[in-house]
Formats: structure tokens, C-alpha cells, sequence
């Protein structure tokens, strides 16, 4: 969750409201505005899902309740931001609020801390572009374009490979969650690196205006 940067406004292209197990995705994108006023973390859910929606059409899985699973991923964390309040208390606000189960299982799984099992595609998938999103925000955020276009997978590879850079993404969690998807590393960056530059505008990483 590293450098994410500034929401102006609702996303732009935003997919109409489509029903998922009781929740669709605009409700799930109003509770992260109610409870989220940072517009980075804002920025991260829609990162996150850039990417659950990618894999969710290669897999062949629900696109939206894995979307509606990245904008909900850390909505509470404002609130709660400590280990294990986050994302333990936020779970029971969204069974309160109707959030099905698998989705909330996801949720919990995402924090290693919690010790529960990634068991779900959607789990695996969740842990697997959490961190990366970040490093790859961060890796955009200083190429000299400061657009997400300009960063190659070479790019994010040497950043993380520099534990300096972007201290807080935790660089086992990529690896791991690489290995948890049954996908090569390089392939797995490539993969999210793709579906964040087709949402550049909406992350704000289209790069710095021309003046």
C-alpha cells in the first residue's frame, strides 16, 4: 500500500452497478468512500482491482465480486490500521452489512496474521496483487514521466530487489503469492502492469502534464 496516490472525483469508465451475491459494486465502492477518506488508499483499491478483474477473466472466475472483494480489501484501514484490528474488525462491519462470506474469507486471508488458510482462487489472487500493486505505484512514481507506461517489468524488478525503495511492500508477499497462483514472477508483474496502465487515468499514473 505504498505511494498511492490523489482521487478527485468517483472513478471515471466506473462498470454500472451489477448485482454479486448481495452486494454489487457500487455499494462496495460507497462503504471504502464512507470509511476511507484518504484518496491513496482510495487509489490502491482501484489498483487492486484493476488486477482481480484481469484475473478474474483469465481464470474464468465472477469479474464482479472480485472486484467488489479489491475495493473492500482494506476499507477499514483508516480506522483500524494496527494488526490484527485490520482487516479482523472491519470483517464483522461487513457481515453487518451484508458482505457474503467468501468474500470476506478472502478479505481475512490477506493478512497472514490472521491464519486463515488462502484456500479460494479469489484468496490466492487477492494476496497476490496487494503488495505488487504498491511497488509498481511506486515504481511509476519516479520514472521520469511519472506515468505507469514507462515502467517494464525490468523496472519493477530492480526496485524490488532495493529494499530501500518502497520499504513497507513486503517483496516475500509478491513472491509468494506469485507461487500460490501457480505463476512465474515476471509473468505475474507483466500481467498487473498491464491491467493498472489500461486504468492509468484513474490511478493517476498517466504520467505528468505536458506544460
Amino acid at each position: 500500500m505504498e505511494a498511492r496516490s490523489q482521487l478527485r472525483h468517483r472513478p471515471t469508465g466506473a462498470l454500472p452497478s451489477i448485482i454479486v451475491h448481495n452486494m454489487t459494486r457500487e455499494q462496495a465502492w460507497q462503504i471504502l468512500c464512507e470509511f476511507t477518506r484518504s484518496e491513496n488508499l482510495r487509489k490502491h483499491a482501484l489498483a487492486v482491482e484493476a488486477c482481480l478483474r484481469a484475473y478474474a477473466r483469465r481464470f474464468g472466475e465472477d469479474e464482479e465480486k472480485w472486484a467488489v472483494t479489491a475495493l473492500l480489501h482494506d476499507f477499514d484501514w483508516e480506522i483500524h490500521p494496527q494488526a490484527p484490528d485490520h482487516p479482523l474488525k472491519g470483517e464483522a462491519i461487513l457481515a453487518e452489512r451484508g458482505v457474503p462470506e467468501d468474500i470476506r474469507r478472502a478479505i481475512l486471508a490477506h493478512a497472514t496474521y490472521t491464519g486463515v488458510p488462502r484456500d479460494s482462487l479469489l484468496a490466492k489472487a487477492l494476496f497476490a496483487c496487494d503488495e505488487l500493486t504498491g511497488l509498481i505505484t511506486a515504481v511509476a512514481y519516479v520514472m521520469p514521466s511519472k506515468s505507469i507506461h514507462e515502467v517494464q517489468v525490468s523496472s519493477v524488478k530492480k526496485k524490488m530487489k532495493d529494499k530501500a525503495f518502497a520499504r513497507s511492500v513486503n517483496r516475500d508477499d509478491i513472491r509468494q503469492g506469485a507461487e500460490e497462483l501457480g505463476i512465474g514472477l515476471d509473468e505475474h508483474i507483466e500481467f498487473c502492469l498491464r491491467a493498472m496502465q489500461e486504468r492509468a487515468d484513474e490511478l493517476g499514473l498517466a504520467g505528468a502534464p505536458k506544460s
